[in-house]
């Protein structure tokens, strides 16, 4: 099963009101593990950027001014998303802008049933708490540290470690000793070796206790049930 964690930075927040996307983060998870692919893009969102957005994010108009705009970068995010389920937190805002991009350029948009919507999870899973990006890093121990400002990747990075938990953490394998790695053509599964012992164990009967056990069977029953098994004749049994 092919995920993608996905993050967009932007100008604002009316997606229908002129605001833009200024940077996608992507993080390919297969089968819940991640299989190193990534999609990082910064974009130029041909408009101003306003304070407000800049604190957020920190990415100014003269950062992004020789940034690619959307439509040169389009069809390249659609290939890499296409197929995948769409791992994000507050999914709504995140689809709105990247469906608002898709349909300025005529590109089928972002289906509502490709998505799950962390935030929705942690509202389920921890109702009336704090369900923020960082409120979920703290409460299940993860190192956000690095996020002095909002940023896509970076995000995309670790809701990936918060969407694991939510699911159920690291133990959703049930811990069956089957390792999974993956890969761009899906997952390989290899099952763990067995441990082999050194040396084997030495027999804890001797050849006379044998011998004591094949004479006590003989001698104590008249019709051993098993004998046919030890190649017995009625005769020798008597």
């Amino acid at each position: 099963m092919r995920e993608i964690v996905l993050d967009t930075e932007t100008t604002g927040v009316e997606a229908n009101n002129g605001d833009r996307i200024v940077e996608i983060g992507c993080v390919e998870l297969v089968n819940h593990c991640p299989s190193g692919r990534t999609y990082h893009v910064y974009i130029n969102p041909e408009r101003s950027m306003p304070v407000e957005a800049f604190n957020v994010h920190g990415l100014s108009e003269e950062f992004l001014s020789d940034k690619p705009v959307f439509a040169a970068v389009a069809q390249e995010f659609a290939d890499f998303i296409a197929g995948a389920k769409l791992v994000i937190h507050n999914a709504a805002f995140d689809v709105g802008f990247i469906n608002m991009e898709f349909k300025r350029l005529g590109l089928p948009p972002v289906e509502q049933a490709w998505v799950v919507d962390t935030l929705s999870m942690a509202r389920r899973k921890h109702p009336g708490a704090s369900n923020s990006l960082d409120a979920l890093c703290s409460r299940y121990g993860i190192d956000n540290s690095r996020r002095t400002k909002h940023g896509a990747l970076l995000d995309s990075e670790i809701l990936a470690e918060v969407y694991i938990e939510l699911i159920g953490g690291k133990q959703t394998s049930l811990g069956l000793g089957v390792e999974g790695v993956a890969g761009r053509g899906g997952l390989a599964v290899v099952a763990a070796e067995k441990p082999q012992r050194q040396r084997p164990l030495a027999p804890r009967l001797d050849e006379a206790a044998i011998k004591a056990h094949e004479a006590f069977i003989l001698g104590s029953l008249k019709a051993p049930l098993w004998k046919g098994y030890l190649g017995i004749t009625d005769d020798a049994a008597q």
